[in-house]
């Protein structure tokens, strides 16, 4: 029997790579080959790499296939890059989504490589790009401060606490203060950083430029999104992006007896949501389009926290449109209805 396609899926993990074979014939006839693990190291896909020549056909292209999955993929995913592999990163939740229409009970690192493998089987697939150095260098930095952000509230919160006690102790609240300064200092350190490596790249500055023109949205968050996203790599459309950060809404209905309230589902990127709160409180506050924006939310539904969450999806979606027309925000082309139809 002919085989017109060879993929191999894998599911990555901290430690290891849970891999799964799978070839398409000729009468469109899924067959899973073979399975093994191997460590998710440099020995181990050395090892993998043996293992895909000793069992795949020369003749027909293989083409590895795996998620998004933090940051454990993309070792191995360099790796297959320098050696010609066609490989292809899909985001977790289109994995998700696929999953759910098998007839699988039972989720395993072995049945989601399978899932995985009948992915890639089924789907015309775009072949994944090395992403520019510099997103990725600007993605540590901006995960680095965001460390640093939260071990500094930590500090404060317990400067505060000291500070509250009938006797506090003097050295104790030096030393806190000590550490704040040093906090700040080390967050100056990498905003300069990040703001010096963005200006060096006259693309990625020009993109900081335009997405920063929308309301609210500051050259930091401008980093983190472009960063976090590779330049909207995987992205394909609107829908896609908002679901890779978490803030697409999920509804949970069956006939007249279950109907849950709508949510955003969070199971996304939390540096993406995390990035685009603070410039939605910015615009609703100062700039007139997103407040009514957000006052005819709050009126329609009485939740303020959802309508932020509706200007956050809208801003981010908007980062998407103005860098793929590279052209700067314009409040006078920008969609009301489709805000209010998802919030």
């Amino acid at each position: 029997m002919k085989i017109l396609r060879q993929v191999i899926g894998i599911d990555v993990a901290q430690k290891e790579l849970v891999v799964c074979l799978g070839r398409l014939d000729e009468e469109l006839t899924i067959n899973i080959h073979s399975r093994k693990t191997f460590a998710n190291t440099s020995k181990g896909f050395q090892a993998l790499m043996a293992w895909k020549i000793k069992l795949t056909d020369p003749n027909v292209p293989t083409r590895f296939v795996m998620e998004a999955t933090g940051v454990y993929h993309e070792s191995l995913a360099y790796f297959l890059a320098d050696q010609s592999e066609e490989v292809s990163i899909v985001l977790p939740n289109k994995i998700s989504n696929y999953f759910k229409t098998l007839e699988v009970k039972t989720i395993t690192d072995p049945t989601s490589a399978e899932a995985i493998t009948r992915f890639g089987l089924e789907r015309k697939l775009v072949s994944w790009r090395r992403p520019k150095p510099l997103f990725k260098t600007v993605r540590q930095l901006c995960r680095e401060r965001d460390q640093i952000v939260q071990e500094r509230t930590m500090v404060k919160n317990h400067l505060h606490a000291e500070m509250a006690e009938g006797e506090p102790n003097k050295t104790s609240l030096t030393r806190l203060e000590k550490r704040i300064a040093f906090l700040n200092k080390q967050e100056k350190q990498i905003k300069d950083e990040i703001s010096l490596l963005v200006k060096k790249d006259e693309q990625v500055s020009q993109a900081v430029k335009i997405i920063t023109s929308i309301p609210g949205v500051g050259a930091l968050s401008a980093a983190v999104i472009l960063s976090e996203t590779n330049g909207f790599e995987l992205i394909r459309n609107k829908r896609q992006l908002s679901s890779y950060a978490g803030l697409d809404v999920r509804d949970k209905t069956s006939g007249t007896s279950v109907k849950a309230k709508p949510q955003i589902s969070k199971r996304g990127n939390r540096y993406l949501r995390k990035a685009m709160h603070m410039p939605a409180l910015v615009a609703i506050r100062y700039d007139g389009h997103f407040k009514d924006i957000f006052v005819r939310l709050v009126s329609k539904h009485g939740i303020k926290m959802k309508a932020i969450v509706a200007v956050q999806r809208k801003l981010l979606e908007l980062t998407y449109t103005l860098f793929k027309t590279n052209t700067p925000f314009n409040k006078n082309l920008v969609s009301i209805p489709s805000v209010e139809a998802q919030a």
